[in-house]
């Protein structure tokens, strides 16, 4: 899931505009794709949000991509889906609300952005009343030679990132 990245501010850019902007975008976002979660956030957005302390960022990745594909510090990692698991994590809503309230704007991050549209579509069904997904995700998609990290998501915006 990607999206033009001429077309949307950059990390650090002054267009990024404050919380209640990008939240304002995000479900801007939403209402035009028919979402049925509060909205998405470009990952420069969500660091914006994340940084400022307006909405919790959470990995759902596995935690072999977590640990070796790179994460970002200090955020939690609440798997959606275990690695070879064939169905979402049943724990999932119950690991969230360790680390999220259902009053305060959450993000999800995955690969690519699928897997967090499912996590933010299920935070919504159970009362997460801003649920995000953030675009193209830790590694976006893939590039001309089948490589994911250079075609969007977190880590081509240039934003903070550490591996294990």
């Amino acid at each position: 899931m990607t999206s033009d990245p001429s077309s949307r501010p950059q990390a650090g850019s002054a267009d990024l505009g404050d919380p209640q902007t990008i939240l304002a975008r995000a479900g801007q976002r939403a209402t035009a794709k028919g979402l049925n979660y509060f909205g998405d956030v470009t990952p420069a957005e969500a660091w914006a949000l994340h940084q400022a302390g307006a909405a919790t960022l959470i990995d759902v990745r596995t935690q072999a991509e977590w640990a070796y594909v790179g994460h970002i510090e200090a955020v939690p990692l609440v798997q959606w889906r275990a690695y070879g698991a064939e169905q979402p994590n049943p724990d999932f809503l119950a690991q969230l609300g360790q680390h999220a309230a259902t009053k305060q704007p959450v993000m999800f991050l995955c690969r690519s952005g699928v897997r967090s549209q499912s996590a933010a579509s299920v935070a919504t069904a159970a009362g997460y009343a801003q649920a995000m997904n953030i675009l193209e995700g830790f590694e976006g998609d893939l590039d001309e030679r089948k490589q994911r990290g250079s075609k969007g998501g977190w880590r081509a915006a240039g934003l903070p990132w550490v591996q294990s």
